[in-house]
């Protein structure tokens, strides 16, 4: 049993904008996509529906309980395209090189630097991410919450992109996704 992540069991989907969200994914329906620590997987039970069954989610976290919670939706409601997976992000993924289209990252890069764990996640995420590949991150506007983490751990879209561009990507955009949250688009 894997000891309870930062923030485990909440998620901004419910505070997003979802159609700026996704109109800014631009998914294929054969799109294979990581959901880098997933939750619950609200996120990925939401892109399940636009991809349908060409396209493939690997929704992966350290929470046993969100993993599990998220097996028992993907039972009950029939999703044949989400495979949750019990794992570490910041640990090597059980995917293959370069055979992810699109990483997701939903507010939880603030976490992972939190406990020192962005470094080897963003390795893997350039990993497993084909080369034209993109990662996409959700973060909450530096501003006072809630909701949100405390306003000294969030992360500006510069400091993301300070981040982010480290590990070799390129930011393309940032998009307003609500009144919290922000959406940066980065390609490897």
């Amino acid at each position: 049993m894997h000891e309870r992540p930062i923030a485990a069991g909440k998620s901004s989907y419910d505070l997003i904008d979802k159609e700026k969200f996704f109109k800014s994914l631009d998914l294929k329906r054969d799109t294979v996509m990581l959901d880098v620590a997933c939750g619950v997987g609200k996120y990925s039970i939401a892109t399940s529906e636009i991809l349908g069954n060409k396209g493939v989610i690997y929704a992966i976290d350290l929470w046993e309980e969100g993993i599990n919670a998220l097996r028992q939706t993907v039972a009950e409601k029939g999703i044949k395209n989400i495979r949750p997976v019990l794992g570490d992000v910041n640990k090597r993924l059980p995917l293959e090189d370069r055979s992810i289209d699109v990483v997701l990252m939903a507010t939880v890069l603030h976490d992972l630097i939190e406990v020192n764990a962005e470094r080897g996640t963003l390795n893997e995420v350039r990993r497993v991410l084909k080369p034209w590949g993109r990662l996409v991150i959700v973060e909450f506007k530096k501003i006072e919450g809630p909701p949100g983490p405390p306003v000294a751990i969030r992360l500006s879209p510069e400091e993301t992109e300070k981040i982010v561009s480290g590990y070799g990507f390129k930011q393309e955009k940032v998009i307003d996704v609500g009144l919290y949250n922000y959406l940066s688009v980065f390609r490897g």
